[in-house]
């Protein structure tokens, strides 16, 4: 029985966090970074990555940067390459990356809908596409995968595409776990609720017809509903993210963690 310190150790791992340049992807990395991993921050941002991985750095810890989109085949491939080449393979992929525009049914163009899937959903296709054959390589792997409580349950009109995105994850989590399991690979899922991040606040800022004092009473209701009474922190999802990339989760795979402070409870 390995003593407690030695199950969150990840020294020596190599760590892929996609949409990682801030908000809960920093969170998760940085978490990552911590205990030990050789993190490898990816995200659509040039700008945002190499002053996330300088942020790590500067406490010591292991981090690159590379910026790249996870909805592009070319870039993807270069990722994975990448911890190939240079950093030794993949333990650990993190699918973080995502967009939740806000925009109901009737106004959404088909590009809309195929723009959130395409990152969203075929992202996260084509990181574990490529990134579990590396991991087969080592013979062991931990992927985890971040969804949404809208894979369980819809949390406002005007996310119709994206949450169809995130239903999607989920369902392709479970089927890879399955896949992967024979390869000592496992894949999870974490469901986060309602985080305090710069995504949310700007798609608060841009939604239709946004209002201020209307935003202010949403933002009430929405707290309302959520028996812990506060929004979540990236970091709230980098520590549940830690113990599925640890030997803490040794025995899990095609689970999903929920973490929303309770809100499908109300």
């Amino acid at each position: 029985m390995k003593p407690l310190p030695e199950l969150l150790d990840l020294k020596d791992k190599v760590a892929v966090v996609t949409g990682a340049a801030k908000g809960i992807g920093f969170g998760i990395a940085y978490r990552l970074a911590e205990a030990g991993a050789k993190v490898l921050i990816t995200d659509i941002d040039y700008e945002g990555v190499e002053k996330a991985a300088t942020e790590l750095e500067q406490k010591g810890w292991q981090a690159h940067s590379l910026a790249a989109d996870v909805s592009k085949e070319e870039d993807v491939k270069r990722l994975i390459e990448t911890c190939a080449r240079e950093l030794g393979g993949l333990d650990i992929l993190v699918n973080n990356a995502g967009i939740y525009p806000s925009e109901p049914i009737a106004d959404m163009s088909y590009a809309d809908f195929e723009k959130v899937v395409r990152i969203n959903l075929a992202g996260v296709f084509l990181t574990v596409k490529y990134g579990a054959e590396l991991m087969k390589q080592k013979g062991h792997g931990k992927i985890i995968n971040v969804t949404s409580i809208d894979a369980l349950h819809p949390s406002m009109v005007g996310l119709a595409h994206y949450d169809a995105s995130k239903h999607g994850v989920w369902g392709f989590t479970k089927n890879a776990a399955l896949e992967l399991a024979p390869h000592n690979i496992q894949v999870n899922a974490v469901a986060p609720g309602g985080i305090t991040t710069p995504g949310v606040a700007a798609m608060r800022q841009t939604a239709p017809n946004a209002d201020p004092e209307a935003l202010v009473q949403q933002t009430k209701a929405f707290m309302a509903k959520i028996p812990m009474g506060r929004m979540g922190e990236p970091d709230d999802i980098g520590k549940v993210v830690l113990f599925l990339a640890s030997d803490m989760s040794s025995y899990m795979t095609g689970s999903q963690i929920v973490v929303d402070g309770g809100a499908l409870l109300a």
